[in-house]
């Protein structure tokens, strides 16, 4: 499995495996506020390959210089195998790299399945908010 930084050539492939993983309404929601990540920040998205197959996928976002897991997916076929926990891993090293005061996990109903995999990593009830709304990604502001 490799996990890299997210390329525009990895498009079509990101759109396939959110559409396969999300509820119809976690995918309308989440590629909005994607569209927007990538205009303000493309190396904040980062993908896991397996086999020259793209599997998984993490939106993060820094929101007044705190960093944000938007949004973790991985193909159904592909779960259990640590993929998420690489992603989640690949871009915590970058919310470090660019000095982030905190790192949160925002809380909706979409992802609360994925919330035991951010606790195993590590993360605390501290770490969990629900300001999931007031995200600058989900706004567009």
């Amino acid at each position: 499995m490799n996990v890299r930084t997210f390329q525009l050539s990895d498009c079509a492939a990101v759109t396939e495996l959110l559409q396969a993983s999300l509820s119809d309404q976690c995918y309308h929601d989440t590629m909005e506020a994607f569209a927007r990540q990538l205009s303000w920040d493309s190396s904040l998205v980062f993908v896991a390959e397996k086999h020259s197959q793209l599997v998984g996928v993490v939106i993060g976002t820094i929101d007044k210089n705190d960093g944000y897991y938007y949004r973790v997916a991985v193909a159904p076929a592909h779960r259990r195998q640590g993929i998420g926990k690489a992603m989640i891993e690949a871009l915590q090293e970058r919310f470090l790299q660019r000095k982030v005061n905190r790192i949160f996990v925002p809380v909706d109903m979409h992802n609360e399945p994925v919330l035991p995999l951010y606790e195993s990593l590590g993360f605390g009830i501290q770490q969990f908010t629900k300001k999931f709304n007031k995200l600058s990604i989900v706004t567009g502001s």
